[in-house]
């Protein structure tokens, strides 16, 4: 059975859903999100300074006494330095996971890492990150910032600054209080997602256990992924007995049913996986869904073909006025003959509600000039990439050269593009020319392109000659909203 068919999964991934849409949530990711991608962990990285002590690393459970002990012995922290340089300033890229979170209308991360993953995933979306590594920036925004990574353990570019042993953790409420003070906002206003995290930090121990207090009853509700304890993850060793391994087994499931329960205080919820494969899955829904509030409209028409020049605009603007009232917002490239009549359409319903246009509308219109038309394909996988959801509009352009009309080849390219990022194409295929054609593709091969049965119908209307234009709108409106169920 799919994570996603269980109920527990099911109803966080709505939650959160609506929670992204609204820009409330955060991230808080530990070491776990980043060794995908290839860095070790912390019991990896102490495994030599563990041997140095006399000590076997796989019998430690308190890793942070472990570094403080090395540095009691040796009066300097230059060789847990090194180790730290070695394995966090190597190149390393961003994974799935991380490229599926910064994707998100996510404003806020949180994170104890040492690595500069997160703000690399941030960038490669083209958004401008603030990052905050030392309490000094702190009072410093960076302008026209779309993301804020806080380092609350400082990171690589400033290892002698790192939090690293038991003496740093204690002195925190001291050096980097202010972290401390910003966090607690955070989690006060904010729903959060814990993401490879351990919940073995004392910071941030202390931190949920003062605003329990402060709040008692009234904690925001957070949610953390944690893998569960199975009986498989156990092997029988030339050490153990199989009645060994077995209460080993029954020992860690009842420790971590009681870290369960015990996380609830603070208002964390647990969801559990039984893979960390399954966390990309639910991550992928959620970005799925909700990219899908965001509708690209991709059409183009020199002519009306069968339709009347003042009918086809009224039907375009009040296709785009209807979206708008359904909650949804609108993405458009300026297609010729469509584009101005989305956002009249998007516009005037936006102001009669007096809501933000930048919120709400998002204009993508074509470089023009000859080296600009080179970079069409790169700026249409842009475009659709912020969108969950496409409808195809009418089709056709001007040959300029023969004087012809032609079938919109750009359309062409979106409705591939769309497919390739994980779009839900909905071509309306009574406008005719390319969304006819999309449209007799996709209801011949429903298969082909996953569409669900209980919406075949509904596409099948997409053209359904009897039909109002209004009825064609409705019907667009209610295949958008069963995509959002």
């Amino acid at each position: 059975m799919s994570i996603l068919e269980e109920s527990t999964i099911k109803r966080f991934v709505k939650k959160f859903v609506a929670e992204v849409r609204s820009y409330n949530t955060a991230i808080f990711a530990g070491a776990g999100l980043s060794m995908p991608s290839g860095f070790v962990n912390w019991k990896e990285l102490l495994k030599d300074i563990a041997h140095d002590l006399g000590l076997d690393i796989e019998q430690e459970t308190d890793l942070i006494s472990v570094a403080q002990y090395h540095y009691n012995k040796h009066k300097t922290r230059v060789e847990l330095s090194t180790k730290l340089v070695k394995e966090f300033a190597r190149d390393a890229k961003p994974n799935q996971n991380h490229e599926l979170l910064a994707g998100m209308p996510i404003h806020v991360y949180w994170t104890t890492n040492y690595d500069s993953l997160i703000e690399d995933a941030l960038k490669k979306e083209h958004k401008t990150v603030d990052v905050k590594r030392t309490k000094k920036q702190l009072a410093v925004t960076h302008p026209g910032s779309q993301a804020t990574v806080y380092k609350m353990h400082g990171d690589i570019t400033a290892v002698e600054d790192t939090v690293l042993i038991k003496d740093d953790y204690e002195t925190y409420e001291l050096e980097r209080k202010l972290f401390s003070t910003c966090l607690q906002g955070d989690l006060i206003s904010k729903t959060f997602l814990f993401v490879g995290f351990s919940f073995d930090d004392p910071n941030l121990s202390y931190i949920l256990s003062r605003i329990r207090i402060l709040l008692e009853d009234h904690q925001r509700q957070h949610y953390c992924f944690m893998k569960r304890i199975i009986e498989g993850d156990f092997k029988v060793t030339d050490f153990e007995s199989e009645d060994e391994r077995h209460k080993k087994y029954l020992y860690e499931k009842i420790k971590q049913e009681l870290k369960v329960e015990d996380l609830k205080r603070y208002g964390i919820n647990v969801l559990y996986v039984d893979s960390y494969a399954q966390i990309t899955e639910i991550l992928s829904e959620i970005s799925s869904r909700v990219k899908r509030n965001s509708v690209f409209i991709s059409g183009s028409a020199h002519i009306y073909s069968g339709w009347e020049k003042q009918r086809a605009e009224k039907f375009i603007t009040s296709l785009s006025k209807k979206l708008i009232e359904s909650g949804y917002n609108i993405i458009s490239g300026f297609g010729l003959g469509v584009g101005n009549h989305v956002i009249s359409g998007a516009v005037d319903e936006l102001y009669r509600t007096n809501s933000s246009v930048n919120d709400r509308l998002r204009l993508y219109p074509f470089p023009q000039s000859d080296a600009g038309k080179e970079l069409w394909t790169k700026y249409r996988e842009d475009m659709i990439s912020n969108a969950g959801i496409t409808l195809f509009l009418f089709g056709n352009k001007l040959n300029e050269a023969s004087g012809e009309i032609q079938a919109a080849e750009g359309m062409k390219e979106e409705f591939r593009i769309c497919l390739e990022k994980g779009c839900i194409p909905v071509p309306v295929g009574k406008t005719g020319d390319i969304a006819e054609d999309l449209w007799n593709e996709i209801c011949n091969n429903f298969d082909n392109y996953n569409i669900p049965g209980h919406f075949r119908n509904l596409y099948q209307e997409l053209n359904k000659a009897d039909f109002e234009d209004d009825k064609i709108i409705n019907t667009v409106i209610t295949v958008v909203n069963e995509w959002n169920k």
